[in-house]
């Protein structure tokens, strides 16, 4: 099945960069408590070691935006949504990819592209003084939240224009 094929490839971005990004979890808390433990216990602290947290936090937070809508785990208003049947959900999911979705996604893209541009033309530095020297890796996670939440928009107007042409989902993969 093509369409299916299509569906699943645009998913399994997603689920790559999911599995990939998840790591950041351990990672950050066992960084944020070297920094407790440096900080009170020995009473030094530096700069670097705080902005690891953030950009960790960041990285997780940005890149794993489009892993979240593919388990379907984000915030979702549910007043209708869980009494309808899957005809319904993708009537609800097809309208909400389409109109809320992709288009603040487009737009946001657009117009944070001149500052990651310019960022990168300078190798823009810390944020902080002594900070991590890479303010415009920071600012990349931008375009690449929408490029990577956009993908998972187009797979979740796909499947759920299927849904609604046909009457039944595309047959799920095994999910992460």
């Amino acid at each position: 099945m093509p369409f299916a094929a299509i569906v699943h490839g645009l998913e399994s971005v997603n689920a790559l960069v999911g599995r990939l990004v998840r790591h950041l979890v351990m990672a950050m808390v066992l960084l944020q408590f070297v920094v407790v433990l440096l900080r009170y216990l020995f009473g030094f602290s530096h700069m670097m070691l705080v902005e690891g947290v953030l950009y960790m936090h960041a990285f997780l937070f940005m890149l794993a935006a489009g892993y979240t809508l593919l388990l379907d785990r984000h915030v979702r208003v549910d007043v209708f949504y869980g009494r309808l049947g899957p005809r319904g959900r993708a009537a609800i999911d097809l309208f909400g990819g389409i109109v809320l979705l992709l288009p603040p996604m487009i737009v946001l893209a657009w117009y944070s592209w001149p500052s990651v541009r310019n960022s990168w033309a300078i190798l823009e530095g810390a944020i902080s003084v002594g900070g991590i020297p890479a303010s415009f890796v920071l600012k990349t996670l931008v375009p690449a939240f929408c490029l990577l939440v956009g993908l998972q928009g187009i797979a979740l107007v796909l499947r759920s224009a299927y849904t609604l042409a046909r009457g039944t989902p595309i047959p799920e993969r095994t999910r992460p």
